[in-house]
């Protein structure tokens, strides 16, 4: 997030596109409803109704994987209106000749054809939020998880520089955290192209720097993402994979395919609290410790470091993930000798310059947020104050582009997956909770009442559905909070595993697969 998760209830404006807040992130959500309260104006896009659709002063359904020509819409509207921050747009960006000329392809009456969205809804939602002193756009994987995933995030940037609604408090552009420390895990080098801190592997100096460190000669060639290791187990470029705290057969798109590259592998490691259907296919599984039963930090998705303390001993055999990595790399003969978590984050500090005033010490209370520089530094509440890390900020002309896969005759219904309140990510953890898994204890299969009537099915009765991948079989749940033509599925529940049906086609830049947006059949189920 550029900006804080408290700073959200002091906005003008909530601008909220791709996430189910009050579902996933409640406590998100709490901060969207005090700015209700305080006046704020919401807006809501989302292909469903969501519950704080109830809440906003306009809300959309625009039609899957048109968030681009919905976002580039309400940017012509506002240029073309003259709503948008003039010395802003001077003083703190470039680019802006090249992308205001592309927006001009995209007036209201076009984009409305595109998404399904009113011209006048259009307008609306331009006029609230050019029009607001603050304006917070807040949005999650309704927004990342498409072929078009990296256009959709520029775009939301292009509409926060637009305005000048970024680098101020009550602003900015906040993607919220799918789990409570991916963004922990990617500060750390949890991606195939950068050390901690997101820096760049192919950098000279940054690679000399790694290699006196870690006493090590490192590699100046970027990894594989997700997909590519998959398909690398497929074709044998790829012999193991030690798997941490994923389960990729349930979270990965095309399961058939996930379980085909799995079973390749010639060495298959799973580090979990859980024995996860992932787990269950592996040749080794080495038991990891739950937050209760071990010392650390999480970074939270306000880039917030926090410390997480041991409540309990370990359970069984398990030990923490960070004993279990440093025994495993001493067997294979690079010793580590780290003797706590603590002289884990020293040495962070000492590598990572946005957390270079990260210590132990100085995260008793409430944390610290990063950039945290220097031993002196308070951390930073928001990002780009006065100017951004890269100067001025770019804009970037983007062009509308449909999804990779599309409704014909054959699958006629648009899919879409999700997540519900009770359940968290695989559930994992929470079907592991009897009072969580007593809330949903089933997947189910959300239908608009006429597809239902069409269908001859009512509500919880099982139906087939189909992909160009794979086929399940769900229960019904007839509602009219997903449009005609639509239907929705949480992806919780391996039993009726909504990745059978997802498309792997992903992103060219970031490689996120496209879970949000598939064709599918349905038929009632034989009794």
């Amino acid at each position: 997030m550029t900006n804080s998760i408290s700073e959200i209830e002091d906005a003008d404006c909530v601008f909220i596109i791709g996430s189910n807040t009050s579902s996933s992130h409640p406590l998100v959500a709490t901060r969207i409803f005090r700015a209700k309260k305080k006046g704020a104006r919401i807006i809501v896009a989302d292909p469903r109704t969501i519950q704080i659709s109830s809440l906003a002063d306009i809300t959309v359904r625009h039609k899957l994987g048109t968030d681009v020509a919905l976002l580039n819409g309400i940017m012509h509207v506002i240029i073309q209106r003259g709503w948008h921050n003039v010395s802003f747009v001077e003083e703190r960006t470039e680019g802006f000749e090249a992308f205001s000329k592309g927006i001009e392809n995209y007036p209201p009456e076009k984009v409305a054809e595109i998404t399904g969205v009113d011209a006048g809804d259009i307008v609306r939602m331009a006029e609230i939020y050019a029009k607001a002193e603050t304006g917070s756009i807040v949005y999650c994987m309704g927004i990342t998880q498409h072929t078009t995933g990296v256009d959709n995030v520029k775009a939301l940037a292009n509409l926060a520089m637009l305005t000048g609604n970024v680098g101020r408090e009550s602003t900015g552009v906040n993607p919220l955290r799918g789990q409570n420390n991916v963004q922990g895990a990617c500060d750390m080098g949890g991606l195939p192209n950068v050390y901690p801190g997101y820096q760049p592997v192919n950098m000279m100096d940054i690679q000399k720097k790694f290699e006196k460190a870690w006493n090590a000669a490192l590699s100046d060639k970027v990894g594989r993402t997700v997909p590519q290791m998959l398909t690398g187990l497929t074709d044998g470029s790829v012999k193991a994979l030690y798997i941490v705290g994923e389960n990729p057969i349930q979270s990965d798109p095309d399961t058939h395919h996930v379980k085909k590259a799995l079973a390749a592998a010639e060495l298959l490691v799973v580090q979990d609290i859980f024995l996860t259907p992932t787990a269950e296919m592996a040749h080794v599984v080495l038991p990891g410790t739950s937050f209760a039963e071990k010392d650390g930090t999480f970074s939270n998705t306000e880039r917030r470091v926090m410390r997480v303390r041991q409540a309990i001993d370990p359970v069984g055999d398990s030990r923490p993930d960070w004993q279990i990595i440093q025994e495993v790399s001493n067997r294979f003969g690079y010793g580590m000798d780290y003797s706590s978590p603590e002289a884990v984050m020293r040495e962070i500090a000492s590598l990572t310059p946005s957390y270079g005033g990260i210590t132990y010490e100085r995260l008793e209370g409430e944390g610290l947020q990063w950039p945290c520089p220097h031993a002196d530094h308070p951390g930073t509440r928001f990002l780009h104050e006065g100017m951004f890390s890269r100067g001025k900020g770019l804009f970037h002309p983007i062009e509308y582009r449909p999804p990779a896969e599309t409704v014909d005759e054959e699958f006629p219904y648009w899919l879409t997956t999700g997540r519900v309140f009770a359940h968290y990510h695989t559930a994992t953890m929470t079907r592991n909770s009897p009072t969580l898994d007593a809330e949903i204890r089933e997947g189910y299969l959300e239908v608009h009442p006429d597809d239902a009537d069409r269908l001859g099915v009512l509500q919880g009765d099982a139906v087939t559905v189909t992909s160009r991948r794979g086929t399940i079989t769900a229960k019904t749940a007839v509602t009219d909070r997903v449009q005609q033509g639509l239907v929705f599925m949480p992806f919780h529940f391996i039993e009726s595993n909504a990745n059978v049906l997802t498309n792997p086609a992903h992103d060219p830049v970031a490689q996120i697969p496209e879970f949000k947006v598939c064709a599918v059949k349905l038929e009632k189920a034989p009794l």
